[in-house]
């Protein structure tokens, strides 16, 4: 049997080339400042859509916690399994 051959991948498409000289431009320098300014007010504004969606997830947890909790204490089995079996306690 031979030895098996390492393949050998093509470089990702979305890697900066290395062929090209660093000329110390940057996207922020290309673009005009109102450009700039536009995609940081859009940055800000994705990042507050994220953080509201978030807060409404918890929000949803919470009250399916407290719903489920709910239905739990008004289910006799539940609260004569979980209830402390020490009577003395509640003279």
């Amino acid at each position: 049997m031979g030895k098996k051959q390492k393949k050998v991948t093509a470089p990702h498409p979305k890697a900066a080339p290395k062929s090209e000289p660093d000329n110390g431009m940057t996207l922020k320098d290309l673009l005009s400042s109102d450009m700039v300014n536009k995609l940081k007010a859009q940055a800000d504004e994705m990042k507050q859509a994220e953080a509201n969606h978030k807060e409404e997830l918890r929000k949803q947890e919470e009250e399916k916690k407290k719903q489920e909790q709910k239905r739990l204490e008004n289910d006799f089995s539940y609260l004569l399994e979980n209830s402390d079996p020490s009577w003395s306690k509640h003279k």
